[in-house]
């Protein structure tokens, strides 16, 4: 019986940000993959890229999951550069519900165009990029369990949608 949500997405969707708001909503605990990565690592996930590159990224992220499954009641966010193959993301669905976190490119770009802690955007690349790379992503993150679009949403309504969906799925239980 799944208890537990994990919230994959393209970065700047807000899973951290909604991911927080909602574990408290539920009373739950509230795990972020890229901070429990650099825990364990003692890097920050543009050096782990940058020493280590992508493969041990993943593995990180991996192990992260693993760990995470023990909880009973948890809510994750996956770091914004987490993109499950469609075997992990059916793995992910049997042990959490699995909620995307979507955006319109154009939002995206403004959400994260300021930050310089993203290893796979760089401040000079440009919409066409992050249209490619979200198109690319948008085949596994469309087999998620729910799928909402942040775009046009506050919080308080993102996290409205989840809990209608969460409640729904396990008013049963």
């Amino acid at each position: 019986m799944k208890h537990s949500i994990i919230l994959v997405g393209f970065m700047g969707t807000g899973k951290t940000a909604i991911g927080k708001r909602l574990a408290s909503a539920l009373g739950m605990r509230f795990f972020d993959s890229d901070e429990e990565i650099e825990k364990v690592t003692g890097m920050s996930i543009a050096q782990v890229y940058r020493k280590h590159g992508e493969i041990r990224l993943r593995s990180e992220e991996n192990l992260v999951i693993e760990r995470m499954a023990k909880h009973k009641s948890c809510v994750i966010a996956m770091g914004g550069n987490f993109l499950p193959d469609l075997e992990r993301l059916e793995y992910l669905k049997k042990n959490f519900f699995v909620i995307s976190l979507t955006a319109r490119p154009e939002v995206i770009y403004e959400r994260v165009k300021r930050r310089n802690n993203r290893p796979t955007i760089k401040k000079k690349d440009n919409m066409d990029h992050i249209v490619q790379m979200m198109e690319e992503r948008d085949k596994i993150y469309r087999n998620a369990d729910f799928q909402l679009d942040t775009s046009e949403m506050d919080f308080q309504q993102i996290i409205e949608h989840i809990l209608g969906y969460f409640r729904d799925k396990t008013k049963d239980e």
